[in-house]
């Protein structure tokens, strides 16, 4: 008898909503500059397409519609399937990874960015603070993912796919720090493409079952480590 239960199988397919998540989002990367006629985005912060004021704002919201409500529901659905997860460590990796989802979705259409106000406009501050904070989340769950995906066979690919987004996250503040501000929109992108693409690859993990785990799972560190314990 198959040992994964029919609840399981289930929510595998939950991981395609990452993928539309990605689809939905590059779709109003791509086209809501279509409405503003003005946008240069290699200058220009991706967010002020859908800023208060700007002329792509109902055109980028429609695009967007389905970037995070679909991008909760593949993580959400990842949480449930690591339960028998053996790991803490990958555990709390999902868990800041879904948070910082939570905090995207409810902080940024709570405050969006004001085309129109300067950077103390109270509605800006509220935006820069939700960034400060997807960003920190951001960071923390890609270090610890891809230090405890490596102690899973069928997690090690992972591991990888976190270093390399990790590092795009990473490009985006160090080129927008130092390059001139006419190329600050294509840095910018590393950054938030980065969680965008890596959300779409935990979605592909969970439709192939990889985040599956019986109680006989174990890692190598933790077997090493109780082993050290009785000795």
């Amino acid at each position: 008898m198959d040992r994964y239960s029919l609840i399981e199988k289930r929510l595998r397919t939950f991981g395609i909503f990452g993928i539309i998540s990605l689809l939905s989002y590059t779709a109003m990367v791509l086209f809501s500059p279509l409405a503003y006629p003005d946008y240069d985005w290699k200058s220009m912060a991706i967010s002020e397409l859908s800023a208060d004021g700007s002329p792509s704002k109902v055109l980028a919201n429609q695009l967007n519609s389905l970037f995070g409500p679909c991008a909760i529901l593949s993580v959400m659905a990842i949480c449930i399937e690591i339960i028998n997860c053996p790991s803490k460590l990958m555990k709390f990796g999902i868990y800041s990874f879904t948070l910082m989802e939570w905090i995207t979705q409810i902080g940024y259409n709570m405050f969006p960015w004001v085309t129109d106000g300067s950077v103390t406009h109270p509605q800006n501050i509220m935006h820069l603070i939700i960034t400060v904070l997807v960003v920190i989340l951001s960071l923390i769950s890609l270090i610890v993912i891809s230090l405890a995906s490596k102690n899973f066979e069928q997690l090690k690919s992972l591991s990888i796919w976190s270093i390399v987004c990790l590092i795009a996250m990473l490009i985006g503040p160090i080129g927008t720090g130092l390059l001139p501000k006419s190329v600050f929109g294509i840095f910018e992108r590393f950054s938030t493409f980065s969680v965008v693409i890596f959300n779409a690859i935990l979605g592909i993990y969970l439709m192939k079952g990889k985040f599956l785990f019986d109680n006989e799972t174990e890692t190598k560190t933790t077997t090493i480590k109780k082993e050290k314990k009785t000795l």
